[in-house]
């Protein structure tokens, strides 16, 4: 028999859906032509990189048991190359940006950080309360 790689959460299928529909709506802004997207600062986008991938790594933490962390992360790093490359290859307003991805990496490098902090089980915690 497998171990559980989802935390016991209360509705945890759900919070899963929730996780992977931030997935794609990250995925989707991504893909977005850029006449769409507001425009920020110079080095700006690195930012919103970083926390995107970073939101998703933390979220992660919380529904993901540590064992498969790693996993979650290595596709979360290979989900922002993957889309760096659809971006400079599917787009004609968007460009493969090696800078993006290593934004991506560390977004979720710190995210997962979250694992070895009391923070780790916050939603779980929270989930017991209610």
């Amino acid at each position: 028999m497998r171990a559980p790689v989802l935390k016991p959460l209360r509705n945890a299928q759900r919070w899963l859906a929730l996780w992977w529909l931030a997935v794609a709506l990250v995925a989707l802004v991504e893909l977005l032509p850029a006449m769409l997207l507001p425009q920020v600062p110079a080095g700006g986008d690195k930012v919103e990189h970083l926390v995107a991938y970073g939101a998703l790594a933390v979220s992660a933490v919380q529904l993901f048991e540590r064992r498969v962390l790693w996993r979650v992360g290595l596709g979360l790093a290979a989900l922002g190359m993957g889309l760096e490359i659809a971006q400079g290859t599917l787009t004609t307003t968007r460009s493969f940006d090696l800078t993006d991805e290593l934004a991506n990496c560390c977004g979720v490098l710190l995210g997962l950080a979250v694992a070895f902090t009391p923070l780790r089980d916050l939603l779980l915690r929270h989930a017991r309360r209610a």
